[in-house]
């Protein structure tokens, strides 16, 4: 066979390979399901999946404070609650957090305080209002005064008052990339609707 034919069937060849495997591709592409979760639209019963602990969201906190919306997720492992705070400034920002009663509160919290060792540094405070869906806990006033601290190595402590009531948690930042965020059933896994 001649060079030239050769060349001729190779690049057919190549060419007609390179399109089966282009509409290949572009048949398997998935196509946005509008019931996959992210950080912003998860439901009562949805499962959050972080490293093997899968926790239940049973209730959603969305605050505002000055036009700027954040929300936090109640989460449900049979006997824990932990809450998932997801807000975007600039940057996606989240956090899982647990709550304490072992840190004393000053009316009002100091720009410094020490937890478990380690020391925190007041980096946001204000007033927020709320909504909120499902179960909540004690967190029913209208209104909520919020202290965020930073630690080191992403660790994170928030103090919110409700009313007369004081309420501590911490925990640590974050990535996205940390948490796997499945649909559930559409109502609570612990209290049956």
């Amino acid at each position: 066979m001649p060079l030239p034919i050769f060349v001729a069937i190779l690049l057919v060849t190549g060419f007609v390979l390179a399109i089966v495997w282009f509409a290949s591709k572009r048949r398997g592409r998935r196509r946005p399901n509008r019931s996959e979760r992210n950080p912003f639209n998860l439901q009562i019963g949805d499962i959050v999946d972080h490293m093997g602990t899968f926790w239940a969201v049973e209730g959603i906190l969305t605050y505002e404070d000055g036009g700027y919306t954040w929300l936090e997720y109640m989460l449900l492992d049979a006997d824990r609650i932990a809450w998932l705070a997801v807000e975007e400034d600039d940057v996606l920002e989240i956090s899982l957090s647990y709550p304490t009663k072992e840190l004393d509160v000053s009316n009002p919290p100091p720009p410094q305080l020490d937890f478990q060792g380690d020391r925190y540094r007041l980096v946001e405070s204000g007033t927020a209002t709320m909504t909120r869906t499902g179960n909540t806990r004690d967190r029913d006033a209208e209104r909520c005064h919020y202290y965020d601290y930073e630690g080191p190595e992403d660790k994170v402590l928030a103090i919110e008052r409700w009313g007369s009531t004081w309420e501590v948690t911490y925990g640590e930042s974050l990535s996205l990339e940390s948490l796997r965020l499945l649909p559930g059933e559409g109502e609570s896994l612990y209290r049956p609707g």
